[in-house]
C-alpha cells in the first residue's frame, strides 16, 4: 500500500546505473509490465511489487538475474520518452522563466515558504484532521456518552420542574450543573491535541508541509460539527425533560426561546473547546494544562452568579463576577428558560395568615401587593389567606441580577470570549512553540533576496 503511493520511481542498480525511471501505475501495473516485457519473470498475484522488482534484477538476497537491466533501460522506448520530455522542458522552461521574471511571479515563487497557498493548506489539513477524528472513535464516543448521560441525569433529576419558588431555584441549579461537565470536556480534548501537535512538530513543521497557523485553526474548527451534535443531544435530554419550554408557552415564545436556548448550549460547547485549545496550545503536557484549566474553570464557576449574586460578593471580588464568561451564560440561559411566566407557589411556600374581621384577603393585602408584588391563592376568602411572595418569574430573575432583555447582549459577549480563545491559542502557540530565526539567518535571507 505504501509503495502504491508513489507516482514515479527512479530505480538504481549498483554503481548508480538506472534500471527504471517512470510511472508506477495503479497496483504497480506499469512497472510490472516493463519488467515482464524485458525478460523478467511474471510477478505472482500475492507478491509485493517492491520486493518483486528487487528479485527480478537479482538485488534481493538469494536472487540472480542474467539480464543486464541498465542496458535494457538504455535501449527501451521508456528512456527515449524521458529524453524527449527533458528536451521539451529544456526548450520551454527558459521562456516560462522570462515571463515570470517580467511579471515578478518568479521572485514570489522562489521565496515562498510553503509549496501551497495558505487557503489550500487550510482546506487540505482540515480534511485530514476530520479523518483523524473519525479514526479516533474512542474520543467521539466518550464525548457523546458524556453529554448524553449528563443531560439525561440532569434533565430527569429536575423533571417537569414547574414554576414554584423552589422549582425556579431548581432550574437555576440545573443550569449550574450543566456547567460542571466543562472540566470533563476539556480533559477529553487536551490529550488528543497533544498527540496531533507532537506529530506536527516532529514531522510536518520541519519539512515545511504546512503552516503552524493552519495546524492550530484546523484543530479548532474540527470541533465545531461534533459540538453541534453534542449540543443537539444536550438540548433534547436537558431542556425538554426539565420543562423549560413550558415557561415560554404563556408568552407565546416557545420556538423563539427554544432556538435561542439551543444556540446558548452550542455556544457553551464552543467556548469549552476553544478554551481547551487556548490552555493547551503552549503547554507540553495535557496534565499540566488540565490543572491550569481546572483552576480557571473553578474561578469562573464560583463567580458565575448562581452560587452568590453580585450584591452578596465582597467588593474586591466583584471584578471576577464581571470577568467570568459563565456569568453571562447564566444570565442568558436562566432568563430565556424562565422569563415572562407566572409563579405558582406550592402549598408549603404559601404564607398563611388571618385577615381582620370582616375583611377579605384581597382587601387586606391590596396595598402590600401593589407595592411589593406577590399574589393570593384565595383572594375572596375571609380566613386562612394564602400569600405567595412573588407572582412573576421576572421577579425571581431580578433577585439574581438577570433580565430577559440581556439575552442577545450576553450571547454576543460570550461569542467574543470564543473569538478571544481562538486568537489567544494562536498567539500563545506562536509565542512559546514557534521556532525563532536567529539574526544571522535573517541577515542571510535578506542578502539572498537582494542578490
Amino acid at each position: 500500500m505504501l509503495f502504491q503511493r508513489f507516482d514515479r520511481l527512479l530505480f538504481l542498480a549498483k554503481g548508480g546505473r538506472t534500471v527504471y525511471f517512470g510511472r508506477v501505475g495503479k497496483n504497480a501495473n506499469i512497472l510490472l509490465d516493463y519488467f515482464r516485457r524485458n525478460g523478467g519473470f511474471e510477478c505472482p498475484a500475492n507478491a509485493n511489487p517492491a520486493e518483486y522488482m528487487l528479485e527480478v534484477i537479482g538485488a534481493a538476497p538469494g536472487s540472480h538475474s542474467d539480464i543486464d537491466w541498465p542496458a535494457a533501460w538504455n535501449a527501451s522506448p521508456e528512456k527515449q520518452e524521458v529524453r524527449r520530455e527533458l528536451d521539451q522542458m529544456k526548450e520551454e522552461l527558459p521562456q516560462l522563466t522570462q515571463v515570470e521574471s517580467s511579471t515578478g511571479d518568479m521572485a514570489k515563487n522562489s521565496y515562498r515558504e510553503f509549496a501551497a497557498p495558505l487557503i489550500i493548506q487550510q482546506v487540505e489539513v482540515l480534511k485530514r484532521v476530520f479523518v483523524q477524528y473519525w479514526r479516533t472513535p474512542s474520543y467521539i464516543w466518550s464525548k457523546l456518552a458524556l453529554v448524553t448521560l449528563s443531560g439525561l441525569f440532569m434533565g430527569f433529576s429536575f423533571f417537569n420542574a414547574g414554576t414554584s419558588q423552589q422549582a425556579l431555584q431548581n432550574q437555576l441549579f440545573a443550569i449550574f450543573l450543566l456547567f460542571t461537565i466543562f472540566g470533563q470536556l476539556v480533559q477529553q480534548i487536551m490529550p488528543l491535541f497533544v498527540t496531533q501537535r507532537s506529530l506536527y512538530e516532529a514531522r510536518e513543521r520541519p519539512s515545511k508541509t504546512y503552516s503552524w497557523v493552519v495546524f492550530i485553526t484546523s484543530n479548532v474548527f474540527v470541533e465545531i460539527p461534533w459540538n453541534a451534535l453534542a449540543g443537539v443531544i444536550i438540548f433534547f435530554t436537558w431542556y425538554y425533560p426539565i420543562g423549560l419550554y413550558h415557561n415560554a408557552e404563556a408568552a407565546g415564545q416557545v420556538h423563539e426561546r427554544g432556538g435561542l436556548m439551543f444556540l446558548l448550549v452550542l455556544e457553551f460547547l464552543l467556548f469549552t473547546s476553544t478554551f481547551a485549545s487556548m490552555v493547551i496550545a503552549a503547554i507540553d503536557t495535557a496534565e499540566t494544562a488540565g490543572n491550569i484549566g481546572n483552576l480557571m474553570f473553578s474561578l469562573t464557576l464560583i463567580f458565575c452568579g448562581a452560587l452568590a449574586s453580585p450584591t452578596a460578593l465582597p467588593g474586591f471580588w466583584l471584578f471576577l463576577y464581571f470577568l467570568s464568561p459563565f456569568q453571562y451564560l447564566v444570565d442568558a440561559m436562566l432568563s430565556v428558560g424562565i422569563a415572562n411566566a407566572q409563579v405558582v407557589c406550592s402549598p408549603n411556600e404559601l404564607l398563611r395568615f388571618e385577615p381582620p374581621s370582616g375583611s377579605t384577603c384581597a382587601a387586606y393585602m391590596q396595598t402590600w401587593i401593589a407595592t411589593a408584588g406577590g399574589y393570593l391563592d384565595n383572594p375572596e376568602a375571609t380566613t386562612n389567606c394564602g400569600f405567595c411572595a412573588i407572582s412573576s418569574t421576572n421577579t425571581f430573575l431580578a433577585a439574581v441580577s438577570s433580565d430577559y432583555s440581556h439575552r442577545w447582549r450576553n450571547f454576543g459577549i460570550l461569542f467574543g470570549y470564543i473569538i478571544f480563545n481562538v486568537f489567544a491559542a494562536v498567539g500563545l502557540y506562536w509565542l512559546v512553540r514557534v521556532p525563532r530565526k536567529s539574526r544571522k539567518q535573517k541577515k542571510e535571507e535578506k542578502l539572498e533576496k537582494t542578490e
